[in-house]
């Protein structure tokens, strides 16, 4: 490596094309087999996790098929977190370039959906009930910033938390290098409890990247 951040570099190419944003597919190898593998793991694996997220987003809407969009967005970005803690493996979602596009692209669907349908509901939702009518215009200022800086925020939160995860990883291990033999024992099992951690963090990062996405539409819808 040049230099500590030499790994979430994704530039390496192959006839002038960024092959490492290619893992980003790995989340087509864990669906497609669900369609042809009758009771396989994954297909069971697959329906407990849409059975609970679906039991957590349904009160929020009125129908199923308003669910489909961040169940499959929740499990793109959870797939993408766990295949990116194997080794020699490229984490597209340490990327706020990634994971920007993913919240820019959900934040400007719902923002049309809601002013174009929902005019009156939108300006309403910038003045919050009961509010003085002397704080009215500040409310209404405090609440559309607080509004365009939310694919912000929701970027942010999933790229620094796997881009750390990685960095501790790659500072545990370069300490390694020429060490004594308990210190890199020690160090190897403080590796697999930061595995442990990692694996949860994946699990959480993309959960709450798909709650707070579902609760920004159902203040649209």
């Amino acid at each position: 490596m040049t230099n500590l951040f030499s790994s979430f570099d994704p530039m390496s190419s192959l006839f002038s094309f960024q092959i490492n944003w290619m893992s980003s597919c790995l989340f087509l190898v864990a669906i497609f087999p669900l369609f042809w593998i009758s009771h396989s793991k994954s297909s069971i694996i697959w329906n407990e996790i849409t059975s609970y997220i679906t039991k957590e987003f349904i009160p929020l809407f009125k129908s199923y098929k308003n669910i489909i969009l961040f169940n499959v967005l929740f499990l793109f970005i959870l797939v993408n977190n766990v295949f990116g803690l194997m080794p020699y493996t490229f984490t597209s979602t340490a990327h706020i370039s990634m994971t920007l596009s993913l919240a820019l692209t959900i934040w400007v669907l719902l923002m049309l959906y809601g002013w174009i349908n929902n005019t009156k509901h939108m300006f309403a939702h910038l003045v919050p009930l009961g509010t003085p009518i002397v704080l009215m215009p500040f409310m209404v200022l405090i609440e559309s910033v607080s509004n365009i800086i939310r694919p912000i925020t929701l970027s942010v939160r999933l790229a620094a938390n796997m881009t750390a995860g990685h960095l501790l990883f790659i500072l545990l291990g370069e300490s390694m290098v020429n060490n004594k033999v308990i210190i890199v024992i020690s160090i190897t099992v403080a590796q697999l409890a930061l595995m442990t951690l990692e694996a949860a963090v994946a699990v959480i990062q993309s959960y709450v990247f798909a709650t707070l996405s579902t609760l920004y539409a159902s203040e649209v819808v």
